[in-house]
């Protein structure tokens, strides 16, 4: 896979049509291209996330890691399966103009489509597989090893660090539903793994409130019906 970023603009978006990964022209709010935007924006949470006040050494290092797995996962989901079968068979067909292929023509959201539109005499795509999601649940589980069970739903907050992975792990879920809305067409990997991060997120959260990733603090709960309770003492 090549990346060739040559220039930012190319006035090519500006008729809100954007290229997907293949090089097709698509509208930009095409299933495919809501999906690798909401990828991206889950990225730019996570990087505001890493700068929160406590966040501890160890999640830092993981969620470094998932910012680059997930540009893996805007580039899979900027390819349809049957143009990754029409690139083998032309892989010695010449490329679409580098103009095309080395910019986003409409911001951050093409950059899967830019990173998988790269020349070569035989393309491999890349693709998400389960290797991708197999390591988010070794995360999962070492973690969630070390949290008390859950005895109620958990309210978003507590410590900046626990609330910034909160809006990463609701961010995360629409990513994983726009995933979904791609249809047959999409990689079932992809939403295994988008599935699976949100998961990891919520016991980050969890863990970066009640200490088991740094300091202590209470976790904050749903309690049902507290709103007539407090309707009454007052």
């Amino acid at each position: 896979m090549t990346v060739n970023l040559t220039r930012i603009y190319t006035k090519l978006g500006d008729g809100g049509e954007t290229h997907l990964g293949d090089m097709s022209r698509v509208s930009k709010l095409h299933p495919r291209v809501e999906a690798y935007g909401t990828v991206d924006e889950l990225n730019a949470f996570i990087g505001v996330t890493l700068l929160a006040p406590g966040m501890p050494e160890r999640f830092a290092r993981w969620l470094s890691r998932v910012q680059n797995d997930l540009l893996d996962v805007g580039a899979d989901l900027s390819v349809p399966p049957a143009a990754e079968a029409a690139a083998t068979e032309d892989a010695g067909a010449p490329d679409a103009g580098a103009e095309d292929a080395g910019a986003p023509d409409a911001g951050a959201e093409d950059a899967g489509a830019a990173a998988d539109a790269g020349g070569g005499a035989a393309r491999t795509r890349l693709r998400v597989d389960a290797s991708y999601t197999e390591w988010l649940e070794r995360a999962l589980d070492e973690v969630n090893a070390e949290l008390e069970p859950l005895r109620s739903f958990v309210i978003p907050g507590g410590t900046p660090a626990a609330a910034h992975l909160h809006v990463c792990r609701t961010v995360c879920r629409r990513a994983e539903r726009r995933a979904v809305a791609v249809g047959e067409e999409g990689t079932a990997e992809v939403v295994r793994y988008l599935n699976r991060l949100s998961d990891l997120l919520f016991v980050l959260s969890r863990a970066a409130n009640t200490g088991a990733g740094g300091d202590t603090h209470s976790e904050p709960l749903w309690d049902p019906g507290a709103h007539e309770s407090s309707a009454g003492s007052s």
